[in-house]
């Protein structure tokens, strides 16, 4: 049994895991990082099923990184590149198509060419959408202060939340609470009337929920994916040189410049507890490891329901966690093909194959898929969002192949009679002849594909329900909320013991936030 001391330990070597250890080193404090993998990184990782072949195994896209901790820790420095996704095609079923180009007149005259009035009503849209992400921003970067308490701290922070709610317009405000609790499809509606570019809109509005366009609150969730922006440009999508391992890699290389020791197949067993505070972790293999705080960057039910025993937490926070929703909806296919696949609607290699391909013809096909989640089935015409790494990023397979990412809605984790090799089979086969209806040729040019359910993303990500999100984004599951009542502000009632992953404010994403901020009031109840 060895006793190693440090100032602070991680859990978990995710992108959260990674960012909170870094700012500690860079604060001077001596820290180690824990992964029960082979590899660093969580959800943000490459992989290669097949010799040649390099996915992002399950998050695929940098869009909500934020740009403070680019700078911070010298990402750019450590091998970050970014490569801009240009463009958005949805196929529809006549054999035409809808496209959303990086170029805003293109994408002005081809909305024109389906519909004038929706041409002439997305500029303001996005104006407005644009203004509300903005307002919403400054409460990202806030510690939620908990509206219960009296506590200096917490005043502070409902001043704070106060003076940022003067600052907004009465309309602004409106429109924010409208936001909030909408749904996707009534403010689709309300804007446009072309089915195809509400049904990939509304797209955004339920990524990583277990919600269909029309249930109430989606309509926040599209505005969490507004706020993507890389270096400042707002709303821009983007792939990570490398595929999404190559954001972590470079966090990871950032953090160990540091100082920072991250130990791999280090699988932590338990939260130490010496007189009454968190003292250090107990490792599956029997090793100790001490340190004035822990912190954990796994998602809520680990964190609280298994790394530590619940003698040591109040009941009620207890049962609260117990009821964090935190159902996962999502599934990911990743194929290797021979060639590109040729789509009907804009036939021959293309800027297609450079920006991503949604399968989202409608808002009403999005429920219909949401219906059979519902009823424990995977959807039989799913919801698809795909794109071809290896057109932005050559090294992603061989020459002249190719790689494509699905990330597909709706595949429930807890699926009727559980998920087996029979279902996730039957559901890359669902995926397969869903795109078969606009790539006709699709088949004969796959090489390999890897399907990944839900369950696939808790056993090997070590997420609990398979949640992108690590829970939920839905209104009782935010700010003040998030994780739970009165424990928003990444403190924990085990004193020592602190959470910043995507299961604390502000969500999920690649996006950071969550890690910086956690280190950040570590750092202040130090001194």
């Amino acid at each position: 049994m060895t006793h190693n001391q440090y100032d602070a330990i991680v859990i978990g070597a995710g992108h959260n895991g990674l960012i909170a250890a870094a700012y500690l080193a860079r604060a001077g404090k001596k820290v180690a990082v824990l992964e029960r993998r082979e590899v660093v990184g969580g959800a943000a990782v490459t992989a290669e099923p097949f010799p040649g072949y390099r996915f992002s195994q399950f998050s695929y896209v940098v869009s909500l990184l934020r740009p403070e901790i680019i700078r911070d820790l010298e990402l750019p420095k450590h091998g970050l590149k970014i490569l801009p996704l240009p463009s958005t095609v949805t196929p529809m079923d006549n054999g035409d198509y809808l496209a959303a180009w990086d170029d805003h007149d293109l994408t002005r005259q081809e909305l024109y060419r389906h519909s004038p009035r929706d041409a002439e009503a997305s500029d303001e849209y996005g104006r407005v959408m644009a203004r509300a992400a903005k307002a919403i921003k400054p409460i990202i970067g806030l510690v939620p202060p908990d509206p219960s308490s009296l506590s200096l701290r917490d005043l502070k922070g409902l001043l704070k939340l106060g003076q940022y709610g003067k600052s907004l317009s009465e309309k602004e405000l409106y429109q924010i609470a409208k936001l909030l609790t909408q749904s996707a499809a009534d403010l689709l509606n309300d804007w446009f009337e072309f089915d195809p570019l509400k049904g990939t809109k509304s797209a955004s509005g339920i990524i990583g929920t277990f919600l269909g366009p029309h249930s109430p609150g989606t309509a926040y969730v599209l505005l969490h994916h507004y706020m993507g922006e890389i270096d400042g440009a707002f709303r821009a999508w983007g792939f990570c040189k490398n595929g999404n391992g190559g954001v972590t890699q470079a966090i990871a290389s950032s953090a160990r410049a540091l100082g920072v020791e991250i130990r791999t197949n280090a699988a932590v067993e338990q939260v130490v507890v010496r007189g009454g505070r968190a003292s250090g972790v107990a490792l599956a293999n029997g090793d100790e490891l001490r340190a004035k705080v822990v912190i954990s960057a796994a998602d809520p039910k680990r964190s609280f329901l298994q790394f530590v025993e619940g003698k040591h937490l109040p009941d009620e926070f207890v049962q609260q966690i117990k009821n964090f929703r935190i159902r996962g909806s999502s599934g990911k296919v990743n194929i290797a093909f021979s060639g590109l696949p040729d789509f009907t609607c804009l036939p021959g290699e293309g800027p297609l194959h450079r920006g991503a391909v949604s399968i989202s013809p409608s808002m009403e096909y999005i429920e219909r898929a949401y219906d059979e989640a519902k009823y424990g089935q995977f959807a039989k015409q799913p919801y698809i969002d795909m794109i071809f790494p290896s057109m932005i990023d050559r090294d992603m397979a061989p020459p002249g192949h190719h790689v494509a990412s699905c990330f597909v809605q709706y595949a429930p984790y807890d699926i009727e009679g559980g998920w087996d090799d029979a279902k996730r089979d039957a559901f890359g086969e669902t995926v397969i002849s869903t795109l078969e209806r606009y790539a006709p040729d699709i088949r004969s040019k796959i090489v390999g594909k890897q399907v990944i359910t839900p369950k696939d993303i808790e056993q090997i990500a070590g997420i609990t329900g398979g949640n992108i999100f690590h829970g939920e984004l839905l209104l009782h599951q935010l700010f003040f909320l998030r994780p739970a009542p009165q424990w928003a502000d990444f403190r924990t009632p085990l004193p020592g013991y602190y959470f910043g992953a995507s299961g604390a404010h502000p969500g999920g994403g690649v996006m950071g936030a969550a890690g910086k901020m956690a280190a950040q009031e570590v750092l202040k109840d130090w001194k």
